[in-house]
């Protein structure tokens, strides 16, 4: 079949996970004998059309529109202050993108697309004018919601456009089933929604292809001694990513085990209250804050040399960097409250046990989770195995793009 897909991250600009599934994806689809047009923002710098390892890219350049938009829009947006030049972006990208395949690939180049993916609210309005425009099929990914993601409701406009989305579409895909619940419960046609699971490369992430001497080196780097125990973080420094929370439960891990040290590594608006939380408690030689983006080289040799990787969203749809942490063979401890796709992955209990669910919410409950993991050597290593086996079972790229060309052959069976 031949695919549009709308999604406003693809390579080079990466921005979160969002960007990495579109990579990833786009070309596992392209490898299964199928034909991919991408249609992304543009920041100024790329070409407005290329072919990336198969994939066909369209960017076409923004205007800008900032100054006049806040007259047209609702108060809502008018609140956004600089943020208005974000969302005018947005706005435009779509209706230029949409205009694009319409126009000038559909009408005068004479392609035909079988299938319109549209993934978020960032680029669900050109997925929308193109079903309308041309009859095509849309499918909306919903990756998380604006509601989820500001844990207060968001902004007004965002959320009209994710549930616009979600009544136009021809089939609603998620990535967990906490997310098909939480969409149910917005007022989404529960008869449309489909769960397709993210996925990684375990040939990429595998624990096996690492030098020890590079696991030596870093954890060296760390200060970290043979016996010690590093704990990871991987992630946004946002307020759902739970990062505070972990922070606050070092003390009661140190109490247990002194010889353990918290790695950090991420962006977000979090940095200087991290920064203060760690001076308060006295954490400066056993939490390391790295306030930027790691290349993905570097972020395996991270979980390479980790002995527990700990994820306590208060809000993940997914959570591709404990897929990634399970890839390489690690034991997990997880947020496991609310909206969790992070507890569909990560068996608690049994002979599948890979890992621990904790609330996310309380900081003691976190020390739990570190502590029993790291107390327990042996079963830890059994933890990693199993959590590399359901990657390998469960969370593959293959496995990804499998389900979700089932869910685009549905609409095109009618």
């Amino acid at each position: 079949m031949r695919i549009a897909m709308f999604v406003y991250e693809f390579p080079p600009k990466i921005v979160g996970g969002l960007g990495t599934y579109a990579a990833e994806i786009s070309q596992q689809f392209i490898r299964m004998g199928h034909d991919v047009a991408v249609f992304t923002m543009n920041d100024g710098t790329s070409l407005t059309r290329e072919t990336w390892r198969g994939v066909e890219i369209h960017r076409p350049m923004l205007v800008e529109i900032s100054d006049i938009l806040p007259a047209l829009v609702h108060e809502d947006l008018r609140k956004w202050g600089r943020g208005i030049a974000f969302f005018s972006n947005i706005f435009v990208y779509n209706i230029l993108t949409a205009s694009k395949l319409v126009n000038d690939l559909v009408k005068k180049e004479e392609v035909k697309f079988d299938i319109v993916s549209a993934h978020d609210w960032l680029s669900v309005i050109a997925g929308a004018s193109v079903k309308r425009e041309l009859h095509v099929p849309l499918v909306f990914h919903v990756h998380s919601t604006e509601k989820g993601r500001a844990m207060d409701g968001g902004s007004e406009v965002v959320n009209s456009i994710e549930f616009y989305g979600g009544q136009i579409s021809d089939r609603v895909v998620t990535v967990s089933f906490a997310m098909r619940d939480e969409l149910r419960g917005l007022g989404f046609p529960e008869q449309k929604v489909r769960v397709c699971y993210n996925g990684v490369d375990p040939n990429k992430y595998d624990p096996s292809k690492v030098k020890p001497e590079d696991v030596k080196a870093l954890r060296k780097k760390y200060s970290l001694r043979e016996s010690d125990n590093m704990v990871l973080f991987v992630g946004r420094l946002v307020s759902v990513k739970g990062v505070d929370r972990l922070v606050m439960a070092m003390p009661e891990v140190l109490r247990k085990l002194r010889n353990t040290k918290l790695v950090i590594l991420g962006l977000g608006n979090m940095e200087q209250q991290l920064m203060s939380l760690v001076n308060s408690l006295g954490l400066q030689n056993s939490v390391i804050l790295r306030f930027e983006f790691v290349p993905e080289e570097e972020r395996i040799l991270h979980y390479a040399a980790c002995n527990a990787a700990v994820f306590p969203s208060l809000y993940e749809p997914f959570g591709i960097v404990c897929t990634e942490a399970m890839s390489m063979s690690k034991p997990i401890v997880v947020g496991a409250r609310g909206t969790s796709g992070l507890r569909e992955q990560v068996v608690p209990s049994g002979p599948e046990q890979c890992g621990l669910h904790v609330n996310p919410n309380d900081s003691s409950d976190i020390a739990w989770g570190i502590i029993s993991l790291l107390a327990d050597p042996v079963a830890a290593a059994r933890f990693g195995e199993n959590a590399r086996s359901r990657v390998l079972k469960y969370f593959s790229l293959e496995a990804m793009a499998k389900s979700t060309l089932d869910v685009y052959g549905e609409l095109l069976k009618k």
